[in-house]
């Protein structure tokens, strides 16, 4: 997992650059931190991802991404988890 109790109170964008990176150093990331729904992470946004990988914990979140990136023609991959549980979905336009 990414994220450890040590983390608690930290940016999970920022955790989760900083995780990645020890993991692949040489991988191109940029952390955004702040509300998925604020205007600054419209479709104009999305349109500069060539894939958006997702794990938001909230509903209502992961259906606004899915439907920017049905809008932006972006390919989703979502992943949820519940304890050791987990599930990852593709969602594709068409």
């Amino acid at each position: 997992f990414l994220f450890r109790k040590h983390h608690v109170g930290n940016s999970k964008a920022q955790v989760a650059v900083e995780s990645i990176k020890k993991i692949r150093p040489n991988a191109k990331l940029v952390a955004h931190h702040g509300n998925i729904k604020d205007a600054e992470f419209g479709i104009e946004f999305f349109k500069g991802f060539d894939v958006v990988l997702s794990g938001l914990d909230n509903l209502e979140a992961r259906k606004h991404v899915n439907r920017l990136c049905l809008a932006s023609d972006v390919p989703l991959i979502e992943s949820g988890t519940a304890g050791y549980l987990g599930q990852v979905t593709v969602h594709l336009k068409g």
